[in-house]
């Protein structure tokens, strides 16, 4: 038969809250009227989810942490925004993750298998890919957008309508102010693009020959004459086929009036 959800007696899950199968609730968590569990997903103790907040299957929810409570924005007038977490993602001790807002499209959304460590705070309106990993302390201001398999080390964070390319490192203490591109590597405060993230690319089984053009092009694109528009145009016309360095031209280009962390001194430290 269907699995049984398994609610400790200790838990409060209020009237209303929607628990797919086989969900766990452990002590004293509380899960507000409007929440939604997916099946197999599991609060381990002293969690809240609360808002209306669809957690995704078979994810993990560790104590302490705060999942839907209205947003840090003095302009939030209780409009019905809402938070939706993906499938299999993990969220531990003390992480802190608000709705969306009327000023940025009333959702905040996190994917699929992503690790969000200790301490953790996405704001509200943030779109989060899958594949993440978010270490302790790492914090979100409003209106950030993450691609997928982003890793961002130890108290790093970003300041609102920051964009993250997918396959991106920042490292760890690193303040982010601008963009920053798909397969980059940023470090410092403020950041600096160190180059592309190889270590990165190469676990992901990209092979060697699209990496080593991404590499040509980022020198291009960094590391020469002429306006950045003008060299992201060339590189985007020497390799139209080659789809890491489309993604790199398509996401500046879409930058428009964002600003992009650059490397120190214009230079390629590749």
């Amino acid at each position: 038969g269907p699995l049984m959800t398994d609610i400790h007696p200790t838990a409060i899950v209020e009237p209303g809250a929607k628990l797919g199968e086989g969900v766990k609730i452990g002590p004293y968590c509380i899960v507000g009227a409007e929440a939604s569990l997916g099946e197999g997903s599991q609060l381990i103790s002293h969690a809240v989810v609360t808002g209306r907040t669809t957690i995704g299957p078979r994810a993990t929810i560790f104590p302490f942490a705060s999942i839907g409570h209205r947003p840090q924005d003095l302009k939030y007038a209780g409009e019905p925004s809402t938070l939706e977490i993906g499938a299999d993602t993990t969220i531990r001790e003390h992480v802190t993750i608000s709705p969306g807002t009327a000023g940025g499209g009333m959702i905040t959304r996190i994917g699929d298998h992503c690790l969000i460590m200790i301490g953790v705070h996405i704001g509200h309106d943030c779109h989060i890919g899958n594949n993440c990993v978010l270490s302790n302390n790492v914090t979100f201001a409003g209106h950030c957008t993450i691609g997928d398999y982003v890793i961002m080390s130890g108290y790093s964070g970003a300041t609102q309508f920051v964009r993250v390319g997918s396959h991106a490192f920042v490292g760890g203490l690193t303040k982010l102010e601008r963009d920053l591109i798909p397969y980059g590597t940023a470090t410092g405060n403020p950041a600096e693009l160190s180059g592309l993230n190889l270590v990165g690319l190469k676990r992901r089984g990209f092979d060697r020959e699209a990496i080593h053009n991404l590499r040509t092009a980022y020198r291009m694109i960094f590391a020469s004459e002429g306006t950045l528009r003008e060299r992201v145009d060339d590189a985007a016309a020497i390799f139209p086929n080659d789809e890491l360095i489309q993604d790199v031209v398509k996401f500046i280009i879409e930058a428009k009036d964002h600003p992009l962390t650059l490397p120190r001194n214009g230079h390629d430290d590749e």
